[in-house]
């Protein structure tokens, strides 16, 4: 294909329009960071979620785990310093705020006795202070962090009156909406339930003829409609798809090595493995122990040789002059990092190089869980020097459709001795030599000899684990609802936010275990929920009472993510191909992207065959130079775990919708689709243009827009018919050589205005 065919080219006239258009609604609740609402007067407070809060961002600093940091031997996040005598005083007298030294000094006149002191930066409100006062007055009772106890099932809220009710969820959400004094939105029309379904389950759109057998079912019987549209989603190889983008940003999963020359690595058929274990819902307790211990599994199976590679997709160097031991250093740390991350839910980063500040997770428990990795061959990968792909040995061969595949595989070896590294200083040859073990915070790890991997894997998953369950379904809930039921997806520690639900959200981690550990079954009893089925239109006075959604009034309209909105342009377009495992797809890129890579000088081929037009999660994932479309709509690097995506909202985005290639080419193959499926008049063309996008009939306003929109451009490429020519050129499909040229770009445009929605990017 020329480069001619692949620049970007603006189209003439309906800019003005497709700019002011894109993104003209605010995305409701996106990147929301609201706390709970403060506990009414009659209710009675709680450590855990009213008081720990407010010492663990003001006090643990100076009064919490780590002993280096701690001032006047004080500790105020365990019952043993809190309620003792320290130096005279009683810190803590349950019922007696005037007695408590804790008091005394958060509520001092002078300065420089007050807590916290001025030059921490670090002040308590008002407000803060009245709810320790308070919760000393009602008895200062004292509880573990909510995140730390292993979950109960809790009994199910009695209905109140006049909220709709489906199951086990809406009871919880209809109690807490009863207790805020606010009603249930109303249930979303059959066109928004269908497309939120798909959306969220498979991350496509639903065709017209699956709104329409939709919409029909769902007057005949409306909860066996969605049911039955539920378990369809659920059966199809997209839901793999979708689940596994999610994932995939949580292992920071990608073809390049991060480090140095960012060269590739030979990882897709583990890819194709997720995207495999999610369709096929392999029980999270497995999916977890083979990804971790695939290898050390009895007999182990090719595919889960395949899921032990994930061991070795984080950043490495391969440069030839690097110092092995601090790279070995760097890489035992970022498994720990991903570990802690993706199933404790933790920040145990912090650990590397001091006794954790706010939770009780000392340096010494983070190289604990380092020497569960010890035995992971990390020295045969600085052999893979310069080369791209490079060779990062241990890896096998793949058998597949079209001829065998490498990718890298865990083989464990002689465990490495693994110290305590004094400020996590790589040099350190002093420290104390650890042997595997699980935090001491949490129940032990017993085993005879040496804990392995798997024992890890296995400790994990336990039924009664306080963090993993918890962690994974409030990720699940995020997908389904746009943000978690406890808003710190990355943080369940004492600077994470407490769950708005915290009933809800341990119910749902208990029938996640029971369920044995199913992902579908969890992901199935969200979606039927009427909470999830309501509509996400808010009134004034919602808005204003509960702006970020937190108590489930309504719908959240999260923004897709990137992968997804490329994935929408190129299903409506006609364009998409639906072709699971295989290599790394390579959509069309700047010219000259990849100028600054060395070590080697590489250049970036583009797919001139069906593979340009594969999903999203198919793309090739360079770490430094991500691809501008997912970098413009906020995919992360993948250099770190990422538990929840930015979501911003700028003119370039607006721009890539507008101009990069692979839009621009799905405007057109759209158009065409306008011209040949939507009628012979301009009207019907436009409402079909906008039902087939949308899912929606358009307004009458709408259709003005459009209307304006296409007969201006249409003047204009008369007017400039060379212009129209070479719209019609970018992409690698022909044009349709049968349709009118200057029809066809004014169609484009119109296109290319409807790809730009707001509406189009977000789910309703």
């Amino acid at each position: 294909m020329s480069s001619s065919k692949r620049r970007n080219s603006f189209a003439r006239g309906g800019v003005a329009f497709a700019l002011v258009a894109a993104f003209a609604a605010a995305i409701s609740g996106a990147g929301s960071t609201a706390t709970a609402a403060e506990p009414s007067e009659t209710q009675r407070l709680e450590f855990s979620r009213d008081v720990r809060p407010i010492l663990s961002d003001h006090c643990f600093a100076c009064h919490g785990p780590d002993p280096e940091e701690r001032a006047a031997d004080l500790r105020l996040d365990v019952p043993e310093s809190l309620f003792a005598e320290i130096g005279g005083v009683q810190w803590i007298v349950p019922g007696k705020p005037e007695q408590s030294e804790l008091w005394a000094r958060i509520d001092h006149a002078d300065e420089d006795m007050r807590m916290p002191p001025a030059d921490s930066g670090k002040s308590l409100e008002a407000a803060e202070r009245a709810l320790i006062r308070r919760w000393i007055e009602e008895g200062a009772e004292w509880q573990e962090h909510w995140a730390f106890t292993t979950p109960t099932r809790p009994a199910l809220p009695a209905i109140p009156d006049g909220y709709r009710v489906s199951g086990p969820i809406d009871r919880f959400v209809a109690a807490r909406l009863d207790q805020q004094g606010l009603p249930q939105s109303s249930e979303a029309d059959p066109r928004t339930l269908v497309r939120r379904y798909s959306e969220t389950l498979v991350g496509l759109p639903p065709s017209e003829r699956e709104v329409a057998k939709f919409s029909a079912a769902y007057v005949e019987n409306p909860d066996r409609a969605c049911a039955e549209l539920v378990d369809r989603l659920l059966a199809s190889p997209r839901y793999g798809e979708r689940m596994a983008i999610y994932w995939f940003d949580l292992v920071r999963f990608a073809d390049t090595v991060g480090y140095h020359g960012d060269q590739e690595h030979v990882i897709d058929p583990y890819r194709d493995y997720v995207i495999q274990a999610f369709n096929n819902n392999l029980p999270f307790d497995r999916f977890t122990a083979e990804q971790l211990a695939g290898d050390l599994l009895p007999e182990a199976t090719l595919e889960q040789k395949i899921a032990s590679g994930y061991n070795r997709i984080l950043q490495t160097s391969h440069e030839g002059g690097v110092q092995q031991k601090e790279y070995l250093a760097k890489y035992s740390a970022d498994r720990v990092r991903n570990f802690g991350s993706v199933w404790l839910g933790m920040t145990v980063a912090c650990a590397e190089c001091h006794d954790h500040k706010y939770d009780p997770l000392p340096q010494r428990d983070f190289y604990r869980l380092a020497a569960f990795f010890a035995d992971i061959d990390d020295l045969q990968s600085f052999d893979g020097r310069d080369r791209s792909p490079t060779r990062r040995e241990p890896e096998i061969e793949v058998p597949s459709p079209a001829g065998p595949r490498r990718t890298m595989v865990t083989e464990a070896i002689a465990a490495r001795p693994i110290r305590v590294l004094h400020r996590g200083d790589w040099m350190d040859e002093l420290g104390e030599i650890v042997e595997p073990g699980v935090p001491m915070m949490f129940a032990p790890l017993e085993t005879e000899g040496r804990a392995t991997r798997l024992d890890l894997a296995r400790w994990v998953t336990r039924p009664d684990h306080p963090l993993t369950a918890r962690v994974f379904v409030n990720r699940l809930w995020k997908l389904c609802f746009g943000r978690g039921l406890a808003t710190s997806l990355e943080d369940f520690g004492s600077q994470g936010q407490p769950p708005t639900h915290p009933e809800l959200l341990d119910w749902l981690a208990c029938e996640f275990v029971d369920s044995g550990w199913d992902t579908k079954h969890v992901l199935r009893l969200m979606v039927l929920s009427a909470t999830f089925r309501q509509s996400s239109l808010e009134s004034a006075e919602l808005r204003e009472r509960d702006p970020h959604n937190q108590w489930l009034a309504r719908q959240g309209r999260p923004r897709l993510d990137a992968e997804l909105i490329r994935d929408n342009a190129l299903a409506i377009s006609g364009l998409l191909t639906l072709e699971l495992d295989g290599v790394s797809a390579r959509p069309y890129q700047p010219e000259g992207y990849y100028s600054q890579l060395n070590f080697p000088k590489r250049s970036y081929v583009v797919d001139e065959d069906a593979n340009q037009y594969r999903r999203g999660v198919y793309v090739h994932w360079q770490r430094s130079f991500l691809h501008p479309m997912l970098k413009a709509f906020d995919a992360p690097s993948r250099e770190e775990c990422t538990a929840e995506r930015a979501v911003s909202n700028t003119p370039q985005a607006a721009l890539v919708l507008l101009n990069d290639p692979t839009f621009l080419e799905a405007s057109r193959q759209y158009a065409e689709r306008i011209v040949r499926e939507g009628g012979t008049e301009t009207d019907p063309r436009l409402r079909w243009a906008w039902r087939t996008a949308l899912s929606r009939e358009a307004d009458e306003r709408e259709l003005e827009l459009l209307r304006k929109l296409y007969e201006q451009d249409r003047a204009e490429f008369q007017l400039d018919p060379r212009a129209a020519f070479e719209l019609l050129q970018t992409g690698m499909a022909p044009a349709a050589e049968e349709l009118a040229a200057v029809e066809l770009a004014a169609w484009t445009s119109v296109a290319r205005a409807i790809f730009n929605l707001n509406e189009f990017v977000t789910r309703n």
